[in-house]
């Protein structure tokens, strides 16, 4: 297959020298914030200007955190840097972490699922941006489930969090700098925001149909793949079924030690859902969710990812869990992100974990809501 050749953002910085020089900068990355060379974004505008500060958002910017931990604050070994934490005690800026900056820049791969905590670094950054009145840098990136599509549902603000601060669906289909532009301007940041652009990318190309290389954008999202079901699969996060952390396969492999693999998956299969087909499975997770202990479960796999709802067959697979292991299955109990149940914020909503509604009339309700976010999305396109 022939690859589009796509310049991320860091790839094209050249262009755009007038808005970095001069300036000391603040850098907020992680490992994904690599050139077409696999450079590093840190080493590329350390060369290049004043790099004065890194900001680590969750995993940290070397990518060594898991899921949900703490990241602590350090100096980098590497640049001799300080490391501010942006997924600490705290996760906006403070007057410390921006003495003598004059520039804020952000470079991080997302994969348009609006349960990703870098949407919401980036926006908390924006926001401290314009109440210190430093200008804000977005290095952009292609959004890897291209950007003709949007699916979920809109998330209702009582269930905000952050892994969902804003009213938008779970596939947004628009890359982070469109996205920067949207928070910008519908949520009233008003932060003094540029975009350094893309080249080479249009909103129908998925990743692998690009000459960009794939790194890992967080430790369990390992292959382009798991990205297009992390908005159905992701789900499960806030529930007693492991979502597949400690496997080969996290977001597609999921079950646990009650659950029978073929009852699953044949429930799955008979509603023959777009674009993907459950196989059962048996697994022993290495850690997280029920560590060391033999699941049940399926696998999911994608026969046609055009036609892939992941957030529908997410739902579904909720409903089934419900129906068949009602004596086992729970929802997990709210957490450090409010006093709503976890899932509650991911799903954006209450009526999935309550079941108040039929499935067909939930997904109808989504949808309506999903028209309207469509036009407004169009608004902040910046790629044909």
């Amino acid at each position: 297959m022939n690859k589009q050749t796509v310049y991320n953002g860091i790839d094209v910085i050249d262009k755009y020298d007038h808005l970095f020089k001069d300036r000391n900068i603040g850098l907020i990355t992680n490992p994904t914030g690599v050139n077409k060379r696999l450079q590093s974004t840190i080493d590329i505008i350390n060369s290049k200007y004043r790099l004065k500060a890194l900001f680590a958002p969750e995993h940290g910017v070397r990518g060594d955190v898991q899921a949900g931990d703490e990241v602590d604050s350090y100096m980098d070994k590497r640049t001799g840097l300080p490391v501010y934490s942006l997924y600490g005690k705290t996760r906006e800026f403070t007057d410390e972490m921006l003495k003598g900056l004059d520039l804020i820049v952000m470079d991080i791969q997302d994969i348009g699922i609006r349960y990703y905590t870098y949407l919401y670094t980036m926006a908390y950054a924006m926001e401290g941006c314009a109440h210190s009145g430093i200008p804000f840098v977005l290095l952009d990136r292609v959004n890897p489930l291209g950007g003709d599509r949007i699916d979920g549902n809109i998330l209702d603000i009582k269930f905000r969090s952050f892994v969902g601060n804003y009213p938008i669906p779970v596939r947004y289909g628009l890359t982070m700098g469109e996205l920067a532009c949207l928070f910008n301007k519908e949520f009233s940041i008003d932060c003094d925001l540029e975009i350094v652009k893309l080249e080479g990318w249009n909103r129908k190309l998925y990743f692998d149909e690009t000459d960009l290389y794939w790194v890992n954008p967080s430790p369990n999202i390992p292959t382009f793949e798991t990205a297009i079901l992390y908005g159905g699969t992701c789900l499960l996060e806030g529930t007693n079924v492991s979502e597949g952390r400690g496997t080969t396969k996290p977001f597609e492999i999921l079950g646990a030690p009650w659950i029978d693999a073929y009852e699953l998956s044949d429930a799955m299969n008979s509603y023959s859902l777009e674009g993907v087909l459950f196989r059962p499975v048996y697994f022993t997770p290495s850690f997280s969710k029920h560590q060391g202990d033999l699941c049940g479960g399926v696998q999911v796999h994608i026969t046609d990812r055009n036609r892939v709802r992941a957030f529908e067959a997410g739902i579904r697979l909720i409903y089934v869990l419900m129906d068949l292991y009602k004596d086992k299955f729970e929802f997990l109990p709210p957490g450090q992100e409010g006093i709503h149940p976890f899932f509650d914020h991911l799903a954006g909503t209450d009526e999935i974990r309550l079941g108040s509604k039929p499935y067909d009339e939930l997904i109808d309700g989504f949808t309506t809501d999903l028209n309207l976010f469509s036009e407004l999305n169009k608004k902040y396109h910046l790629y044909d």
